[in-house]
C-alpha cells in the first residue's frame, strides 16, 4: 500500500511540474493572437503576389516569431494553426525546429529556420537558421546554425549511442524549375551549440567500399515523387533509388526511381548503409510504395509527399513512365 501511495505522489508531482511548464493564462491568449497573426503572415509568405509581397511578409513574420517566442515557456506551445510551417519535436523533447520556404519568381527557393531550446525556467534560447545552401561548393561538410543546409523538415528522429543524443533530420528541398531534394542530416549539440552534419552515413558494408558522408543528398526531376524517410516496421531508413530516365547520369534533374530501393540501418552511432533492401520478394505485409507523379500545385510546404503517403491516402494516379531495366 505504501509502494502505492508513493508512486501517487510521484505521479502528481511529475504532473504538476509538467502542467507548471505551460504558459498562464495570460501567456496563451498573447500567444493565441500571435498565432493568428502568423498565420495570415505565414499564408502571405507562401502564396503572396510577386516577390516583393512574399519577401515583406517574411521580413515581418520572422520578428513576431521571435516576440512570440519570448513569452515564458512558449515552447509548449505548438502553433499548429500555421499549416505552412513545419515544427518538429523530438522524441525527448530536449528542443523544437521551425523551417519554412520562400519560393521566389524564377522558381528557386530559400529556406528560413529557428531552433527553440527547452529551458528549466521557461526563458527562450532561440539558435536562427540562416541558409547557405546556394553558396557551398561542398555540400558533405558540418556546419553550424549560421551556415545552415536550408530545407523544410519533415522527419526527425532521436537515437541514443553511449550516452551521446542524436537528431536525425529529414529535409525537403523544392530547389529549382528542374529538380527538387531531399536531405538526410545529423544534429548534435557540442558545448550547448546546434552541429548539423558529421561522419555518420557510411558504406562499410557495401561491397564497393566509399568514403563516410557527413549529409545525404538526393536529387531528381521536378515532376517525380522520391521516397527517403524512417520506416518503422523494418526499422531503417528506406529511400528510391534513382536513375536517370534520359541515361544522363551528369544530369540529376532527370532522375527518376527504377523501383528498388536503398536504405541505411543504424548501428554503433552510425547509419550503414543497405545497398538492397527488397530481393527476391518483398515481405508480406512490407510491400514497397509505388511513385507518383508530383503535382505542383498541390505541393504542401509543410508536409512533402512521398510515395507512401499517397499510397496511404489512396491515390490511384497511375505511376510515371519508368525505364525498364535490360537483364544482365
Amino acid at each position: 500500500m505504501t509502494k502505492k501511495i508513493v508512486l501517487l505522489f510521484s505521479f502528481l508531482i511529475s504532473s504538476y511540474c509538467s502542467f507548471s511548464q505551460l504558459p498562464d493564462a495570460a501567456g496563451i491568449q498573447q500567444l493565441r493572437k500571435f498565432q493568428d497573426s502568423l498565420q495570415l503572415l505565414s499564408q502571405e509568405v507562401f502564396s503572396g503576389k510577386g516577390d516583393d509581397g512574399r519577401l515583406q511578409a517574411n521580413e515581418d513574420f520572422i520578428p513576431m516569431l521571435v516576440k512570440a517566442l519570448k513569452i515564458k515557456n512558449s515552447f509548449h506551445f505548438t502553433f499548429d494553426s500555421l499549416k505552412t510551417v513545419s515544427v518538429l519535436y523530438p522524441q525527448d523533447s530536449a528542443f523544437r525546429v521551425f523551417t519554412w520556404a520562400l519560393e521566389r519568381e524564377n522558381g528557386f527557393y530559400r529556406h528560413y529556420g529557428a531552433i527553440q531550446m527547452k529551458t528549466a525556467d521557461g526563458q527562450l534560447k532561440l539558435f536562427p537558421l540562416f541558409d547557405a545552401s546556394d553558396f557551398m561548393t561542398n555540400t558533405d561538410t558540418i556546419t553550424d546554425n549560421k551556415s545552415w543546409y536550408g530545407c523544410l523538415y519533415y522527419n526527425l528522429l532521436h537515437s541514443r549511442y553511449f550516452n551521446q543524443d542524436y537528431y536525425t533530420l529529414f529535409g525537403w528541398d523544392a530547389n529549382n524549375p528542374r529538380s527538387q531534394k531531399k536531405i538526410i542530416e545529423m544534429l548534435t549539440f557540442k558545448n550547448g551549440l546546434p552541429v548539423f552534419g558529421g561522419p555518420f552515413f557510411s558504406f562499410a558494408e557495401d561491397s564497393v567500399k566509399k568514403p563516410t558522408q557527413n549529409r545525404f543528398i538526393i536529387e531528381y526531376k521536378k515532376e517525380s515523387t522520391a521516397t527517403m524517410n524512417y520506416n518503422k516496421e523494418l526499422n531503417m531508413i528506406v529511400y528510391d533509388h534513382l536513375i536517370s530516365e534520359t541515361n544522363e547520369p551528369g544530369k540529376k534533374y532527370t532522375y527518376v526511381s527504377d523501383m528498388d530501393y536503398e536504405g541505411y540501418k543504424w548501428q554503433a552511432g552510425k547509419w550503414m548503409h543497405v545497398h538492397k533492401i527488397f530481393h527476391d520478394a518483398i515481405p508480406l505485409g512490407k510491400g514497397a510504395p509505388i511513385p507518383q507523379p508530383l503535382i505542383q500545385k498541390n505541393k504542401n510546404m509543410s508536409n512533402p509527399k512521398s510515395a507512401e503517403d499517397y499510397q496511404a491516402e489512396g491515390k490511384n494516379t497511375p505511376p510515371p513512365k519508368k525505364p525498364v531495366k535490360k537483364s544482365s
